[in-house]
């Protein structure tokens, strides 16, 4: 049977949770957290800021969406140490969870916020080692062929099937190789055109992004790599070249590059790929490098990062035309 709340003498409807695909415009009451809440669709795309992490922490591995979201493992600036935190994300708060096996930075994820995959890394040295999470903690599975840090990856997809490219082994240096995950092993692909490093990736094992990095040099790249699920190809480069940047996306097709580092400065710039161009939309508003890579190009999650320190603050991406829930009030 269908109950209402009232409120100043008008009624809502009243939910056990948030309805499923609400319409815009929707107004209800959530009864398990007590909220009014409404439905909204943006029209131009926009940072907001979400909850702070517990732990300041940058190059952490990321996976889930912008509402549910694991962020893991990461470097802490003060006192310094490699992190094997595990933090998990509600679209409000984060929620420290059941550590990692092994502690260290510049590692990757994919997957979801219940089941995730975490590889590679700077330990040190770097790690081949690679870890699945089952909601509630993680075990050792088979290693990456090589070992690296600081690589590009997936960002969303299963915890069976992930992809990773490029990094770094030793320090510095810049790798071109490229690995498929089954659920069981990895597998070595063909490699990018274009070795690198801190470089950010979007899509899934048959549909993926590269782009931006650093050669083995010091700098910041523009070059952008397509995945067709056997090879890569060069495309059209980024606006802003920059390295330790973060990306998200669902294929090769829509993809979004937020953040990173480049010219001796933290860059807040964001673009948005549709598949033939990158265009420049709203900027973060904190510039930051070496945030976790987590969600997709309309609704996407920035945690934590470097700028001069680790950082805890999380920003949240909203893209044009998305559907929001926003709280109007509590109880």
């Amino acid at each position: 049977m269908t109950t209402y709340k009232e409120t100043q003498g008008s009624t809502v409807q009243n939910y056990s949770g948030d309805p499923t695909n609400p319409i815009e415009g929707q107004v209800w009451y959530n009864d398990s957290t007590n909220l009014f809440k409404y439905s909204s669709v943006t029209t131009a795309g926009a940072w907001s800021t979400g909850g702070s992490r517990n732990t300041a922490m940058n190059n952490s591995g990321g996976a889930g969406t912008q509402t549910a979201a694991l962020a893991f493992g990461g470097y802490v600036t003060s006192p310094a140490s490699y992190s094997n935190k595990t933090e998990s994300y509600n679209g409000t708060s984060w929620t420290e969870v059941n550590n990692m096996t092994t502690g260290r930075t510049g590692l990757r994820g994919t997957g979801t916020q219940t089941a995730a995959l975490a590889f590679g890394g700077f330990s040190p040295p770097e790690t081949a080692k690679t870890e699945s999470w089952n909601g509630t903690n993680w075990t050792e599975v088979n290693d990456l062929n090589s070992a690296r840090s600081d690589m590009g990856s997936s960002t969303v997809g299963v915890a069976t099937a992930a992809i990773t490219f490029g990094g770094a082994n030793p320090p510095g240096t810049g790798l071109a190789v490229t690995e498929s995950y089954n659920g069981t092993s990895w597998t070595e692909l063909n490699d990018l055109n274009s070795a690198r490093r801190a470089l950010a990736g979007a899509g899934i094992t048959t549909s993926a992004l590269a782009f931006g990095g650093a050669p083995p040099s010091p700098g910041g790249l523009v070059v952008t790599e397509l995945w067709n699920g056997s090879t890569w190809t060069e495309v059209n480069d980024l606006n802003t070249s920059r390295r330790s940047l973060s990306g998200a996306g669902v294929d090769n097709t829509s993809a979004l590059g937020f953040g990173g580092y480049a010219g001796g400065s933290y860059k807040a710039q964001t673009e948005l790929w549709n598949g033939t161009n990158w265009t420049e939309v709203a900027d973060l508003a904190t510039a930051r490098s070496q945030s976790s890579n987590i969600g997709t190009q309309t609704l996407a999650l920035a945690a934590g990062g470097y700028n001069n320190n680790s950082l805890t603050n999380t920003e949240e991406w909203t893209g044009a035309g998305a559907a929001v829930t926003k709280t109007v009030a509590t109880t």
